[in-house]
């Protein structure tokens, strides 16, 4: 079921799979203060509707997302672009805290804000042919969206500060042989295979998979003390779940489970 969240961002619902698809074709799905603003209400939703226990981001047209609209460049304020960033990093926290995965289906290009809002993401799928871009330095600004955050703790800091400083375009090959992008599919099959990917997420334990994401992400900046406390806790819950029991008695019955997310 497709519906308009408003011009520049539609929203499909399909077997526990919420698509939210960049919807600005004729500008590669540069940033808009309305897309920015569907997609953190989206993922808010997403949040708080049980049916729903997957996300996907792509892009209508030829290109992931080209990130800043260029047609705005040079003509801000600077209380203009901090207000801009305020609601953008209000995305990149929402995205954050959903404790349900979150797919980047990349294709074409995923530039500057467009490559951080990936990045944001949990997993990237990307078709062959695609391009990543960290262009920010050769305009003179800095990687906005969460990008000196993420970047930095999934390929380390000196490589990414090497991808910051040169803005060099990073094939889709590069970017998965560095571990930026998780698996890349063919330009025909893209589509199919990444529907197929978040149907079958969707099938899983999804209070397993929030946990995961939670600890996970919260394991970048803790002790292996807290970490395991974490875990200690989290555990002593999940062995109370109904995901749990139809596991065990799945894998006694020999088929496959029927996770209900209780």
């Amino acid at each position: 079921m497709q519906n308009q969240e408003n011009d520049h961002l539609l929203v499909e619902n399909n077997a526990g799979v919420m698509n939210l698809i960049l919807n600005r074709p004729d500008r590669l799905n540069a940033f808009s203060p309305e897309m920015i603003s569907g997609l953190k209400d989206a993922i808010n939703r997403a949040k708080n509707d049980e049916t729903i226990r997957v996300v996907t981001i792509s892009g209508a047209g030829r290109a992931f997302s080209a990130g800043g609209d260029v047609r705005r460049m040079g003509k801000g304020t600077s209380l203009g672009t901090y207000e801009h960033l305020g609601h953008l990093n209000e995305l990149i926290l929402a995205m954050n805290e959903l404790e349900k995965p979150i797919i980047a289906a990349v294709h074409g290009y995923a530039a500057g804000a467009g490559f951080n809002l990936a990045l944001a993401s949990d997993i990237i799928l990307a078709a062959e042919e695609s391009q990543f871009i960290l262009s920010f330095s050769k305009v003179g600004l800095i990687s906005d969206g969460g990008g000196l955050y993420f970047l930095p703790r999934l390929i380390g800091p000196y490589r990414a500060k090497e991808l910051f400083f040169s803005a060099e375009p990073i094939t889709v090959e590069k970017a998965h042989s560095i571990g930026i992008v998780n698996h890349i599919y063919s330009k025909d099959e893209f589509r199919e295979r990444v529907s197929e990917y978040a149907i079958k997420l969707a099938s899983g334990p999804s209070i397993s998979y929030g946990f995961i994401k939670k600890l996970a992400n919260q394991s970048l900046t803790s002790t292996l003390h807290e970490i395991l406390e974490q875990e200690r806790i989290t555990q002593a819950t999940m062995i109370t779940t109904e995901d749990h029991h139809e596991g065990i008695q799945a894998f006694r019955e020999k088929r496959l489970p029927n996770f209900n997310g209780k």
